[in-house]
């Protein structure tokens, strides 16, 4: 996780000072601060200084990865990552679902946004529990 935070961490910095450049640019050139860009840019910086310290935290709990050491070679990181359900047809729904609630939130219709946010519950707890209830269960003995 060390060179995840090192990544956001680096990020993060340029952002700011992405930040700083583009407020004092656009001061110069029009008199005043350019909001939205700066304010994004800030945004953004504080984004990946979050999750740069998640990873920060992560890291310092856990033993060094194979990426993690000057040493470590790609052999080491082989073998089983974790499941990964093979064939789910819940995130679509998930992505259907979200896309009703933004579409009611585009044209601030109420009732499309509740169904919206329904359906998104609906589909995200049925992608949750998928393996655990249903034929995907599997047997017990």
């Amino acid at each position: 996780m060390k060179t995840e935070y090192k990544i956001f961490a680096g990020v993060a910095v340029f952002l700011f000072a992405a930040a700083a450049v583009y407020g004092t640019w656009t001061h110069n050139a029009s008199g005043g601060v350019e909001w939205i860009g700066t304010v994004a840019l800030i945004i953004s910086g504080l984004l990946c200084t979050m999750c740069g310290g998640f990873f920060w935290f992560v890291s310092r709990r856990i033993d060094l990865r194979p990426e993690d050491r000057e040493d470590g070679e790609i052999a080491e990181g082989a073998g089983e990552i974790g499941f990964f359900s093979p064939g789910s047809y819940w995130p679509f729904g998930v992505a259907l679902s979200a896309s009703i609630a933004g579409l009611g939130l585009v044209f601030w219709m109420w009732w499309l946004i509740a169904l919206g946010l329904i359906l998104v519950i609906f589909s995200a707890s049925s992608m949750i529990f998928e393996y655990y209830t249903g034929t995907r269960h599997p047997a017990e003995h």
